[in-house]
């Protein structure tokens, strides 16, 4: 039998203390938890309400760095530099939200109510930053600074950040193909781009051989391998290498026009200014025709003469510079016939107000209105304006009369009556121009171009990429087109197979429109077409190159020049030795005229050392 025996008492007194410990121990350890966790919520709330006051000063900055862009686009630095005691007052307030008057705020030194905004470094040509390093624009530096204390904290808490940002004008010609638009890129031959890209829009990299990027590459919408939207051909069977950056959903860059950037609105850039338009306007400043040196108008008038038979229905005479057309059957003028006079006019441009007239016999030794030819891809017969280049740049008696050599022209093709039907297509073509101005030259229309031969070409380096020998160039209009220097006038309505290509050589930047790829068009052509052909580049005999060093900005819809691009019976593509002129990247270099594209570019963003405002 088994008894049982209480503990002693001193077994009892072990089982007290050791329950007493135990028992002290958990209030401790309750007590540090208690303690931590208090600490943490305290250390939470403090870095909860740290961020929050970092982010509106943050916003404090954001605000004025938003200001500063918006004045830059909308005029120039000027804008900027003449409103920094307006951005040291640009605080967030309580009547914009609520939430602001959380926070007090203030300058760098503390000071309540301000904001340190201060030009870091002055307006200059200089190297520019982020991404776009590599690149050179006139540009100034700003520095933002704002503090902020959160009122209602107990921490007691201020914060500050530091932001510089640099506000830039990049000239255009910088970039090897530069898009104001959605760019598609594709090549059935092998195709190297030697300079920076960048699109406004998206970019489709479509590529049905090898296509390299040399450098970086951005734009404002994604980077897509693949097709754009309309264009049905088969997904691309080539490959794309970068080398440089790829970027997508950077910022965008746009003409300082004093408008919306759209295409639309940009393309007024080639157009005479209205009547009334100040010239010191944002737009005003940027239309070429305010720019040139020389301004050549080509126009003609309708005169009414009752004593020509009533009974011809229908004749027209060219005769020189002037046309005589002779119509009956007229809706509006039954019963009448008239006389339409074609002129040629030139005047001296914006730098002595369009003063000066240039006599006739100046204007006619180097622009002729007596050719035409056949676009097989717009399907119209060109009345063409030709500009003999060669004679323009030995043309001594009209420097004289201008006081300055031409290195901008601007050509005004104001026909309405002598281009007759929608069969018939006005536009400008440069001749005779491989040796240029010594200064160089820009040559700016309206309406569509065509350059025949060699251009800006040196001898010495035809079908090279050495441009050490040329001048600044550019050409600028609604499209341009390419002709070889094997091209007949007679021969361009015939067959594509009667219009056979030599090889050529141009070196100019061109800014001009393309006829954009729809849900309702075929392919746009893409930048591998940007410059138009209408020969036949791979004959029998072997396939001709087109050599092209410049610079391609594609700006907006062709307005004239719109018919879509195809091959059938408008041309065989050349082979193409592309390459962009790195001439472009020296100021001195520029072509004359060449438009910028405004920018602010983020840099350095920091914390700055707190200064408790009031």
């Amino acid at each position: 039998m088994k008894t049982f025996s209480p503990p002693s008492r001193r077994a009892r007194g072990y089982a007290l203390v050791i329950t007493m410990f135990f028992t002290g121990l958990a209030a401790l350890v309750l007590a540090g938890a208690m303690q931590w966790t208090s600490n943490t919520a305290r250390l939470t709330d403090r870095n909860n309400q740290y961020y929050e006051t970092m982010y509106a000063a943050e916003a404090a900055t954001e605000k004025v760095v938003g200001r500063i862009m918006y004045d830059f686009r909308q005029g120039d630095q000027s804008s900027v530099y003449n409103n920094l005691a307006e951005y040291r007052a640009l605080v967030p307030e309580a009547d914009e939200d609520p939430y602001w008057s959380n926070f007090v705020f203030g300058d760098a030194t503390g000071a309540n109510g301000q904001i340190s905004v201060s030009n870091s470094a002055a307006w200059g040509y200089s190297a520019l930053e982020s991404q776009y390093r590599g690149l050179y624009g006139l540009a100034a530096t700003y520095q933002v600074t704002a503090n902020a204390r959160y009122r209602a904290s107990r921490h007691n808490l201020t914060a500050a950040v530091a932001q510089t940002v640099q506000v830039a004008t990049i000239p255009v010609f910088q970039f090897a193909i530069f898009y104001g638009m959605d760019m598609e890129i594709s090549c059935g031959q092998p195709f190297n781009v030697t300079g920076r890209v960048h699109s406004n829009g998206q970019l489709y990299v479509c590529p049905d051989n090898v296509l390299t990027f040399f450098t970086d590459v951005t734009a404002v919408g994604d980077i897509r391998f693949g097709r754009a939207p309309g264009d049905s051909r088969a997904a691309p069977s080539g490959s794309a290498t970068y080398r440089g950056e790829s970027d997508a959903k950077v910022g965008s860059l746009t003409l300082p026009i004093g408008t919306n950037n759209s295409p639309t609105a940009v393309r007024a850039i080639l157009e005479p200014p209205p009547s009334g338009e100040d010239v010191n306007s944002a737009m005003g400043k940027q239309r070429y025709y305010n720019k040139a040196d020389l301004v050549v108008k080509v126009y003609d008038q309708r005169f009414t003469n009752s004593l020509i038979s009533t009974n011809i229905t229908y004749t027209s005479n060219k005769v020189g510079k002037v046309w005589t057309v002779a119509s009956t059957n007229i809706a509006y003028s039954t019963n009448l016939s008239y006389y339409t006079n074609l002129f040629i006019t030139g005047k001296s441009g914006l730098y002595n107000n369009f003063t000066i007239n240039v006599p006739s016999n100046q204007l006619t030794s180097f622009v002729s209105v007596t050719n035409r030819f056949m676009d097989n891809r717009e399907g119209k017969t060109v009345e063409s304006v030709d500009i003999n280049v060669g004679v323009l740049r030995t043309n001594t008696a009209l420097t004289a009369t201008l006081g300055r050599p031409v290195n901008m022209l601007y050509v005004e093709d104001a026909r309405k009556w002598t281009v007759l039907t929608n069969s018939e297509l006005s536009a400008v073509r440069m001749v005779n121009g491989q040796t240029l101005p010594t200064n160089g030259l820009t040559v700016a229309t309206a309406r569509p171009m065509y350059i025949k031969g060699h251009y800006n070409a040196p001898a010495a380096a035809l079908g090279t990429t050495n441009t050490a020998n040329t001048v600044p160039a550019s050409v600028v209009a609604d499209a341009i087109t390419i002709l070889s220097g094997s091209w007949t006038d007679a021969n361009s309505f015939n067959a594509v197979a009667s219009r056979v290509a030599s090889a050529t050589t141009v070196n100019t930047a061109i800014l001009s429109g393309i006829v954009p790829t729809t849900n309702f068009m075929t392919y746009s052509g893409g930048a591998e077409n940007f410059p138009r052909f209408l020969e036949d580049w791979n004959p029998s005999a072997g396939k001709q190159t087109f050599t092209y060093n410049g610079s391609m900005v594609v700006m907006f819809p062709s307005q004239y020049a719109t018919h879509p691009w195809g091959m059938s019976n408008v041309y065989d593509p050349p082979a193409r030795n592309w390459a962009f002129d790195v001439n472009f990247m020296d100021a001195r270099r520029l072509p004359p005229g060449t438009p910028s594209l405004s920018t602010l570019i983020r840099g350095q963003w920091a914390l700055a050392a707190p200064r408790r405002p009031n």
